[in-house]
């Protein structure tokens, strides 16, 4: 190795140590910073997760070859070093420039395929944004094995050394983003962060060699440039008067005022997780259909009912049961806190509603009450969890329900029922059958001019007829709640089952969720590709 090379920096080998160390923090932040980052535009779910992991393993792989062949063939650590100042500036530049490259890509992909558009964008955005800094990482290690290598005979001992302080950076790199800095900081300033901690550890290289200053020093500016503009927590960044738009440690979270209403968004894109009517009345949303359990349930609305809600969010469906009758006892469980805070500012959520911070089927397993009504409520857009989709799911929630109770479930994506005999079933088919493999009967409606459909499943073969006599006696007044009970009542359709069972062990939620995705943004690609056909571009921008 040349003599230049060796600089006293790197001699006592404490430093590569810790560049080994800063490396493995900054790939891990990264990648959890990727997630966050994709999530609001094509949620978090599994198929999110497989492509960040597998992209970024793709790239680790390629950059840990490259890099054991460059250093064999000149080892010369300005190199690695000048690499890492490049990775830290291409980092500190996702949150300034990211959000508009993943909006790019979904554009071009949302007008040129028909299929997998989640998969073919997150992968495209996940490739453009992420594998190059994550390539130039990867040959950080072999790298650092040719510079600290002199011996041997002790080869083993430095070579774990180098291996165990990637490790320990790894984790301190994966529990640092989600606990501290993401919830404290958002995604944005925590990319800065770590990109900090690259750029000084390269900077502090340069000056010590002496070499690289003015190279060093557009670095600098270039970073400071970044954490001026990229400083921005604002994924949606085109809406000026949000309430609130920010982090937790769960989701993406967007409040937003409309006239006489606020929203609670956890996508960019798409998608409306709570709504409060400022002025009382009905949404005109699922919630509203949801009422009908009460009125299929023996308990009849009255003061002793008891209704659990798994997936509370804000809080619309509490408050609409409140306003019928105050006395309905209304529990919820919600596992992002920040969801319930927010409830509680924006959404004039009761303080009477006991809402518990907890997963809900954990929740239903550490308590024994029973309830007239439990609705679920835990599907967002393809991010459907697992555990809350299979048949011991389904029975966990019979056993929790009282003689003659009601589970609703919001099923978010209506699909269009493909046939049951054909492999390409969606999702609400898996959902209804296994649903209806638990409870005796089983209902579903579609909400008008939105793509939920309501399940209510119950054992009570006298379900319908609590609802009949609800609007027969209560006909007389005509009041928006009857009329909203008419309408689910006459578009209600009895369900039977044909066999396709989610379990515990083999539920492919997502799989079966992207081909919905699929048919709805098909459908609404269409009329604007319609648009663009008839009025070119101009027709786009004045429809949107």
């Amino acid at each position: 190795m040349e003599k230049r090379n060796m600089s006293n920096i790197l001699k006592n080998k404490i430093f590569l140590y810790l560049t080994e160390f800063i490396s493995g923090i900054s790939v891990m932040a990264v990648e959890l910073g990727a997630s966050r980052l994709l999530a609001p535009y094509f949620s978090s779910s599994q198929i999110v997760w497989t492509i960040i992991i597998g992209t970024i393993m793709i790239a680790m792989a390629i950059g840990n070859i490259y890099g054991g062949r460059s250093a064999d063939k000149k080892p010369d650590p300005d190199i690695l070093y000048r690499r890492i100042m490049i990775a830290a500036i291409w980092t500190s530049l996702i949150p300034v420039l990211g959000k508009y490259v993943i909006l790019l890509i979904s554009g071009l992909v949302i007008f040129s395929i028909n299929e997998n558009f989640l998969v073919v964008a997150g992968f495209a955005a996940c490739f453009i944004i992420f594998v190059f800094p994550l390539f130039l990482l990867g040959t950080v290690t072999p790298s650092l094995v040719k510079y600290t290598v002199e011996d041997l005979n002790d080869n083993g001992k430095t070579v774990g050394t180098l291996g165990a302080c990637n490790t320990v950076g790894s984790i301190i790199g994966t529990f640092l983003p989600t606990f501290v800095t993401i919830p404290a900081v958002g995604t944005s300033v925590t990319f800065l962060i770590f990109a900090g901690m690259l750029l000084a550890l390269s900077v502090v290289y340069f000056i010590c060699v002496k070499r690289k200053l003015i190279l060093t020093a557009i670095a600098v500016v270039i970073f400071i440039a970044c954490c001026i503009f990229g400083r921005s927590d604002s994924f949606a960044f085109w809406e000026t008067e949000l309430l609130y738009e920010g982090e937790s440690v769960y989701n993406y979270l967007q409040v937003k005022e409309e006239p006489g209403k606020v929203i609670l968004s956890t996508n960019v894109l798409f998608g409306v997780q709570s709504v409060y009517d400022r002025s009382g009345n009905y949404t005109g949303m699922y919630y509203d259909y949801d009422l009908a359990a009460l009125y299929m349930s023996d308990a009849k609305a009255d003061s002793d009912t008891d209704v659990l809600i798994l997936g509370n969010c804000c809080g619309t469906y509490a408050t609409e049961l409140l306003n019928i009758n105050p006395d309905i006892n209304v529990e919820g469980v919600e596992i992002d806190e920040r969801i319930s805070e927010l409830a509680y500012e924006y959404f004039d959520m009761s303080q009477d509603v006991k809402v518990t911070t907890y997963d809900g089927r954990a929740y239903l397993n550490t308590v024994d009450e029973k309830y007239d009504v439990i609705m679920v409520d835990a599907y967002q857009d393809i991010t459907i969890p697992f555990q809350m989709s299979s048949i011991e799911f389904f029975q966990l929630v019979k056993g929790h329900l009282k003689p003659g109770g009601v589970m609703v479930v919001n099923m978010n994506m209506r699909g269009n029922l493909a046939d049951p005999d054909k492999k390409d079933a969606d999702i609400n088919l898996y959902l209804q059958d296994t649903i209806a493999e638990v409870f005796g009967y089983v209902y579903t409606v579609d909400v008008s001019g939105y793509t939920n459909r309501e399940l209510f499943a119950t054992d009570n073969a006298d379900a319908l007829s609590g609802l009949d006599r609800m609007i027969n006696e209560k006909a007389a007044d005509s009041d928006d709640l009857i009329l909203l009970m008419e309408r689910v009542r006459d578009n209600l359709v009895s369900y039977q089952g044909s066999g396709h069972i989610f379990t515990d062990d083999k539920a492919p939620v997502e799989l079966y969720g992207m081909r919905v995705i699929d048919d709805l943004i098909r459908d609404e690609v269409d009329y604007y590709k319609e648009i663009y056909k008839n009025e070119g571009l101009q027709g786009l921008i004045d429809n949107f």
